[in-house]
């Protein structure tokens, strides 16, 4: 018999018909409105293999439930959806997509922080509501980018892309990390600074950190203290990371700049958040690997990983 398993969004024909060929396959048809809790529980149950996205809660109540469930697919490279604690006493595998939406999403992380720097969102809305009616010396003046400091938090994939995007435009770069990284600094020629020495001189905070325990609101109150009135805050990391209420006063207060902001800690971001009222800041769907070649490449990768497990061969990519 061959294996079964679930997709929790509609994906690619040629992408489907790749596991269909291994597997017996089940999918919910809808590609913009998340699987119900209650349908995932109930198909969850008998299934070998689970592809899922970040919008899943993959956690122990419906692991629990599950009878020969080995694997976990994400379709992403995080994975704070997934109680890995819970699957790994259950010894169900979880994988994950990292490598192949390294470059885009360091496009997107660049891309951000042009935008927010030159005020881009804000001058289209300007012109577009008809408030263009005369040049004048200071109007919606930004930040310069070239020959700025650039902060990365978190040298991973992402961040070193990033850097190599910054060269072009002579930033300095530093970099926090919770490993100091000596052949990163020699090859990319970037400088290891401690987190509040990295905030009180980056024009530009980039936040690239995985989400844990440990960096849960590793950006607060205390580290906006730190920031220079003229700087500039990016998340393309995870949403938490940033104590959004502290930025959100932070912002208001103008004790920075602006920020620019791809994820957040309730997504989708409710349209009476407090953030969205503020012209200073530009506000992304968490869309930082959202070109057509990498979300195909992301689906290709956690398809492959599930087969793998469920024909009891070893994934690329085993987070545990």
């Amino acid at each position: 018999m061959k294996p079964k398993v679930y997709i929790t969004r509609k994906l690619n024909d040629r992408v489907v018909k790749k596991i269909e060929e291994a597997c017996e396959v089940k999918m919910w048809e809808e590609e913009e409105v998340e699987i119900p809790r209650e349908i995932l529980m109930k198909e969850a149950q008998e299934v070998d293999g689970l592809l899922c996205m970040l919008t899943e809660n993959i956690d122990d109540e419906l692991l629990s439930c599950t009878r020969n469930l080995k694997v976990v697919s994400n379709m992403a490279v995080g994975y704070n959806n997934i109680d890995i604690t819970a699957a790994k006493n259950r010894g169900i595998t979880v994988t994950n997509t990292p490598g192949v939406l390294t470059e885009t999403t360091a496009d997107l992380t660049f891309t951000l922080l042009m935008a927010t720097a030159r005020r881009i969102v804000e001058s289209s809305d300007y012109l577009r509501k008809g408030k263009w009616e005369t040049w004048s010396p200071m109007q919606l003046t930004g930040q310069d980018i070239h020959g700025a400091t650039l902060g990365i938090i978190g040298m991973g994939r992402i961040g070193e892309a990033v850097i190599k995007r910054a060269k072009g435009f002579d930033m300095n770069i530093i970099y926090h990390n919770r490993n100091r990284k000596y052949d990163i600094e020699e090859e990319l020629g970037v400088v290891y600074a401690g987190l509040d020495e990295l905030l009180r001189d980056s024009d530009f905070a980039c936040v690239l950190t995985p989400y844990t325990s440990e960096t849960h609101h590793l950006i607060s109150e205390r580290e906006f203290s730190l920031m220079k009135e003229t700087s500039v805050l990016i998340n393309t990391a995870r949403g938490g990371i940033v104590d959004e209420e502290a930025l959100y006063h932070a912002l208001k207060k103008k004790e920075i700049w602006a920020a620019g902001l791809d994820v957040f800690e309730q997504e989708p971001l409710p349209l009476d958040h407090p953030l969205l009222a503020l012209p200073n800041v530009v506000t992304l769907p968490h869309i930082g690997s959202a070109s057509i070649q990498t979300r195909l490449k992301m689906a290709d990768l956690a398809a492959e990983n599930l087969l793998r497990a469920v024909t009891k061969q070893t994934p690329e990519h085993v987070v545990v």
